[in-house]
């Protein structure tokens, strides 16, 4: 049924994972369409007490793959937003079961802001959030310029994204992005033991707490979503993003001139 997400089901638990592990699972058009159609099934099905979401191989997700953003014939940066991360952030909070994240590896730029998205995020002893969008000229985006800045706080936040500096797991936890670090050769274990215990506790009262938390943390999520999407489409107008893309996809160093 999918080619780019691996579905299994666990006692009252759906484990979902992004299954690109070649290109570090970096999101496309069709692993993001995937995910969005396995969590509205997710939603529907009676079956399921809450969701797992991690990803196969060394890494939880590397982002957008840049190959399909800067492809004449691929869908572009505003499509992108609007079609495949906008709608996967809002449905990941309005979903009526907790949803457990376990960053099993980098989670850069899109990838560790829908990490952010989840209800309990748990990462490995050698996972990394990094806010990779000002390496290529572009800025955060999946909701990450509010949940960022609500969780850490401005100056972090700020120098994160800015700086594009890899944050490792213990200093995410420290700074109250994730709910625990788990040494890398447990993590899948335990993530499975959270969420089969969510999905023994009383799911209505389990949903209603998230919408609590959704009106006090998330407040404002869909219109940021949209702002997002505007500066993001003037960003990926620039000269500098053009560069960014060319001297990532040539393994060298961008030479951004401001423009």
């Amino acid at each position: 049924m999918y080619n780019f997400l691996r579905v299994s089901h666990h006692d009252g638990v759906v484990r979902l994972a992004l299954n690109r592990p070649e290109v570090f699972n970096a999101f496309h058009r069709g692993m993001a369409l995937e995910l969005q159609d396995a969590l509205k099934e997710a939603d529907r099905n009676p079956d399921v007490r809450a969701v797992l979401l991690t990803g196969e191989g060394r890494a939880f997700c590397s982002g957008q793959d840049l190959a399909e953003a800067v492809d004449p014939l691929g869908p572009g940066l505003d499509r992108i937003l609007r079609e495949h991360y906008n709608p996967l952030v809002l449905q990941l909070r309005a979903l009526r079961k907790p949803i457990v994240v376990a960053v099993n590896g980098v989670a850069a730029g899109a990838g560790a802001n829908l990490a952010l998205a989840g209800d309990v995020v748990l990462a490995a002893q050698s996972a990394k959030f990094i806010q990779a969008f000002s390496k290529i000229g572009l800025i955060p985006d999946t909701g990450g310029t509010l949940s960022l800045p609500r969780l850490a706080g401005f100056a972090k936040a700020s120098a994160w994204m800015m700086l594009a500096d890899a944050v490792g797991a213990e200093e995410a936890e420290r700074h109250g992005l994730i709910y625990r670090v788990v040494p890398d050769e447990t993590l899948a274990d335990e993530a499975m033991a959270v969420a089969q215990k969510l999905a023994k506790m009383p799911t209505e009262a389990l949903a209603l707490t998230k919408e609590a938390l959704n009106a006090s943390v998330f407040h404002g999520l869909e219109s940021q979503l949209e702002l997002e999407r505007h500066l993001q489409n003037k960003a990926g107008a620039t000269a500098d993003f053009a560069e960014g893309v060319s001297a990532f996809l040539e393994k060298r160093q961008p030479q951004f001139r401001g423009q």
